[in-house]
């Protein structure tokens, strides 16, 4: 690997004792394939075990006794108890079949470099891990995003996760996360769902079946298109379609393409009846039944924008105007610890408000009614991390470094929405809502990142990185929601990146059709 901080790859083929999963020694099934990672605080050890057999994984002290860490009836093992270390460090590790003397075991180990603690370490792994929710968990048929770790029915897979993906793909293959080829693999797979599976006026449905490729069901009546869904799913086709298209491969050039076909084709326009408004979904069965108009500040901006800027079925400005701005959650001049918002609901919302539109669209290039967008959402999030610092409900935990509040699952009642200034705020924490706030407040979201992974560790941190939500005012069994949403996953990944080196801004703003849209709309010059 080219990076420093990169975690060394060690690979241990284990020729002398056999090849294959099958292989055993006497009546031991024997693991081979056997790779080490190391990052800042852990090691991540992998193994084939097509047998299902246990193992005990070993660790060598430093007078190179081997101790036990950990049984485990599976393939893989994440150690954490190393902790973190501002040197290098590298260890021994052996992968025993159960009953096999350690110390005969030579064939079975591997060693691991762990680079030493630094943020730009921390940020690569934080990037990597959740890299992971649309590669190693991306739906095998489709590519598309699953739209949760636990989900009860089925392989359903997300169009807006799925646009947060694409562009996760993105930097994964720039951060030398993955091979392009890979990243390739799963667009084209995407691209190729997309343009035939059923639509709704070029707009897509909330979830898919992954397996049947059939519109599943939001909720009763929402069978059918749903704009925003589709907005953040434009959102990362356009970003792939800048990406690729000046490619010198003529295949890469044939996918942007592809995506640009895809972006054309969604009829903004249906979506608002003939009347100055833009309406949320439609259903061939149910028609206008949901009745949702698009209105407020909130994390439906983009969808105004992409409307806005369509070459081919464009609103005009005077849906916005009359529609979206038209909203007692639009204006609002109130301060919050000394911070004015100028646009949004009370304390700003759930933070995922101002993620996902801006994923792609740059908020220093976008001013609504003179405000800076930008400067808007960094007071969002300020007014998040001063609530906690305030914790006026007494909440165990909160604090400088634990903060930030968003829809995610909870503890006790599944998904619902946490934030400041309403009953649902009640101490859970969901790290997305810091971490993808990292490019409004890096200090800040920094020092949430460092708690939950060199403090909490795997109590907070599983392979597709952090867990959903936390809180620590529940009972122990019950703090920590161990689960992966993509609508969660993929902003962390896009708005770290877009931090350190505003890679995905600079894709999405590149798109000639995205500054003619806010122009259009009155926001740029």
């Amino acid at each position: 690997m080219n990076r420093l901080y990169a975690a060394v790859i060690c690979s241990v083929m284990i020729s002398c004792i056999g090849a294959r999963t099958s292989d055993t020694v006497g009546k031991v099934s024997v693991p081979h394939s056997i790779m080490g990672e190391g990052y800042p605080a852990h090691t991540h050890l992998k193994w084939t075990n097509d047998t299902g057999a246990d193992y005990e994984v070993y660790r060598a002290d430093k007078c190179g006794n081997f101790m036990s860490c950990a049984q485990v009836n599976g393939d893989e093992f994440m150690d954490f108890s190393i902790g973190k270390s501002d040197k290098s460090r590298e260890y021994t590790y052996r992968i025993c079949p159960k009953g096999f003397p350690v110390d005969s075991a030579s064939a079975f180990e591997v060693k691991v470099d762990v680079p030493a603690a630094s943020d730009s370490a921390l940020l690569d792994m934080v990037q990597k891990y959740t890299l992971r929710y649309f590669t190693d968990f991306a739906h095998p048929q489709t590519g598309l995003a699953r739209e949760r770790s636990n989900d009860l029915n089925g392989d359903i897979v997300t169009t807006g996760g799925t646009g947060f993906g694409l562009m996760s793909l993105i930097v994964g293959v720039e951060r030398g996360f993955i091979s392009r080829e890979r990243a390739l693999e799963i667009i084209g797979k995407t691209v190729t769902f997309l343009e035939n599976c059923e639509k709704f006026h070029g707009a897509w449905a909330h979830w898919y079946d992954g397996d049947t490729g059939k519109p599943f069901s939001f909720s009763q009546y929402d069978n059918g298109g749903d704009i925003v869904e589709t907005a953040f799913l434009v959102e990362g086709l356009l970003a792939v379609r800048q990406w690729l298209q000046n490619s010198p491969d003529a295949d890469e050039r044939a996918l942007a393409q592809r995506c640009d076909k895809l972006w054309k084709g969604v009829e903004w326009d249906w979506y608002t009846r003939g009347e100055d408004a833009l309406y949320w979904h439609w259903s061939k069965q149910h028609g206008w039944k949901m009745n949702h108009k698009i209105r407020g500040f909130d994390e439906t901006f983009i969808t105004y924008v992409l409307a806005a800027a369509s070459p081919t079925h464009p609103i005009s400005p005077k849906v916005y105007e009359s529609c979206y701005r038209d909203s007692p959650y639009y204006h609002n001049d109130k301060e919050y610890y000394g911070m004015r918002l100028g646009l949004g609901m009370e304390y700003g919302g759930p933070l995922f408000f101002t993620h996902y539109s801006f994923l792609g669209l740059d908020p220093k290039a976008v001013e609504v009614d003179g405000i800076n967008l930008f400067d808007r959402n960094k007071a969002h999030a300020l007014i998040h991390y001063s609530y906690a610092l305030e914790n006026p409900k007494g909440h165990a935990g909160l604090g400088a470094n634990l903060w930030g509040f968003t829809s995610s699952d909870d503890p006790l009642v599944g998904y619902t929405s946490h934030h400041p200034g309403t009953d649902t705020e009640n101490g859970t924490v969901s790290p997305t809502a810091a971490v993808a706030s990292i490019v409004y407040t890096p200090e800040e979201s920094l020092d949430v990142i460092r708690h939950l992974y060199y403090d909490l560790g795997e109590k907070v941190f599983g392979k597709y990185g952090f867990y959903d939500a936390y809180n620590p005012s529940m009972v122990e069994g019950q703090q920590v929601v161990k689960s992966h949403l993509a609508i969660d996953q993929g902003p962390q990944v896009v708005m770290i990146e877009n931090y350190r080196s505003g890679l995905i801004w600079e894709l999405f703003m590149a798109s000639p059709e995205i500054r003619d849209g806010l122009k259009k709309l009155g926001f740029t010059e």
